[in-house]
């Protein structure tokens, strides 16, 4: 249905390769999750399958993308603010297919995503709507144009749990071939049936891609066993050679010392010897030779390295909130009444709530609390990046406290080992990923030593190979966290107490 032959896309400003020689062929049936860590260039795929145009301000590319007539609907990681000042109106009916299809197949394709069949006349602007509600408003569109392949990049972001298994539902049913970005693993693991990760190793100097026809679980069992055959094989390979390499030294010593001991008076067994040192030479070029057939040590793109210290301990028995609201509004609209939350000691909270039920408001109103309290290190990493970091700042100075040489040098070292380039180090915020951003907001948690610490979404922008890492570390951090999340996994695994906001205030789960 779709071809890609030996597509190779390079970033204009740093000459990085993105993916080299990549192929692969979408077919009906198929649902292809592109995984990798960010910056790897799986929204500049997807935009190059859909559209090149829209990559032309800073990508190159080669090789071939061929459609072959198929129709292509896309769904972009974010609407652009024109299309958020548009009302529900005059988004749909925008669409070509809104036009060629009967009342009654509209409602249909409403009924599909799950809105309500006069949805399309309505007059709020989707700014105004919910995560859940723009990403199912997207997807009608698309199902408008009746399309054969259906490009999805991270149409699991900002969605509550109903909303997410919805989207589980669609990519299961929906008849159209689907390639997909998400950083949802549970979503990848119910619903994917090939996996295209894409990797930059050697600090992002050589690209790789890995194509398995198979779902994401079984991608990793394979990809495992597979790095530690890898593994066995080429430490075995270096052991026997080791082992020769100390034969062959030992008998090219003992030729030696024979010529050097042997007299002048023996021509017959000084030729004699030197035959023997040739053949020793011979086969010490032959090791050589062999040597380089060895397989290489299996490289994989390492996530994250990072630590909380022992500063960020939070006694068991200290308050650190007790919070209680009469109403929770935005604007004039009441979101909830009769709000009340105690948090006492080192406890992992974590708050989930349908789209637009007021979590986030919540969550800045309690941090705004908490930061002014002189007794306990409080850190808040909000949704929106931008709320408490200026985009026009590098890495390093986001980072900086005091502004010394030794500082920086320390931040760098810190940045390298979180998977910086030197570049990236000195890019504005607003050039980087949204992966790159949360991991500076951890790395800056990290080096203040916070004891507490106040997380919207904190796993939305990372990998689902990176994912685990950082739950294995928000895990294992020995003060408080107060976090709302939508990540399935996350809540598991990290969360020792759980609400759900309601309009009636926080249930315990």
């Amino acid at each position: 249905m779709i071809q890609i032959k030996n597509l190779t896309a390079t970033h204009k400003k740093d000459t990085r390769i993105l993916f080299e020689n990549l192929s692969f062929t979408l077919e009906k049936g198929d649902r292809m999750a592109v995984i990798g860590e960010e910056g790897n260039g799986k929204s500049t795929l997807l935009k190059l399958i859909f559209d090149p145009g829209m990559t032309d301000g800073y990508l190159e590319y080669e090789g071939e993308i061929l459609k072959n007539g198929a129709c292509t609907g896309y769904l972009a990681q974010e609407l652009t603010w024109e299309e958020k000042a548009l009302t529900i109106w005059e988004y749909m009916s925008g669409s070509p297919g809104f036009y060629e299809k009967t009342p009654k197949e509209l409602s249909r394709i409403a009924g599909t995503v799950g809105l309500p069949g006069d949805i399309y006349y309505g007059q709020e602007t989707l700014g105004q709507l919910s995560g859940g509600e723009k990403v199912k408003l997207q997807l009608a569109r698309i199902l408008m144009l009746d399309p054969e392949v259906i490009l999805l990049d991270e149409p699991s972001n900002d969605l509550d749990l109903p909303t997410l298994e919805f989207l589980e539902d669609f990519l299961l049913h929906v008849p159209a071939a689907v390639l997909y970005v998400s950083h949802d693993e549970t979503l990848i693991e119910r619903t994917a049936n090939k996996i295209l990760h894409l990797e930059q190793l050697r600090r992002k100097t050589r690209c790789r891609y890995t194509l398995a026809k198979c779902g994401y679980r079984e991608y990793l069992e394979q990809r495992g066993r597979q790095f530690a055959n890898q593994e066995r094989i080429a430490g075995k390979q270096r052991e026997d050679f080791a082992r020769q390499q100390e034969r062959y030294l030992r008998i090219q010593q003992k030729v030696e010392h024979q010529q050097n001991a042997i007299s002048r008076q023996d021509p017959h067994g000084g030729r004699l010897l030197k035959k023997k040192m040739h053949a020793v030479k011979a086969m010490g070029k032959r090791f050589e030779r062999e040597k380089e057939e060895f397989l290489d040590f299996p490289e994989a793109e390492e996530a994250v390295f990072l630590r909380f210290g022992r500063e960020s301990q939070v006694p068991s028995g200290k308050q650190i909130l007790e919070y209680s609201l009469d109403t929770l509004r935005a604007g004039d609209r009441i979101l909830a009444k009769d709000i009340f939350l105690r948090i006492r000691g080192p406890e992992h909270i974590g708050i989930i709530g349908r789209n637009g039920s007021g979590k986030t408001t919540l969550l800045r109103q309690i941090a705004r609390e908490l930061k002014d309290r002189e007794d306990i290190r409080v850190a808040y990493m909000p949704q929106n990046y931008e709320e408490e970091m200026d985009m026009g700042q590098t890495c390093v100075e986001f980072l900086k406290a005091d502004g010394s040489t030794e500082e920086e040098k320390r931040i760098r070292t810190y940045l390298g080992s979180m998977k910086y380039t030197a570049q990236e180090m000195d890019h504005p915020a607003a050039q980087l990923s949204g992966g790159q951003k949360a991991k500076l907001f951890f790395l800056k948690i990290s080096m203040q030593g916070s004891q507490v610490l106040i997380l919207d979404e904190p796993t939305r922008n990372f990998s689902p190979l990176t994912c685990p890492v950082i739950r294995g570390l928000l895990a294992q951090f020995p003060g408080t966290i107060l976090s709302i999340s939508h990540d399935r996994k996350y809540l598991q695994e990290v969360c020792t107490v759980q609400y759900e906001l309601t309009e009636t205030g926080l249930r315990a789960l």
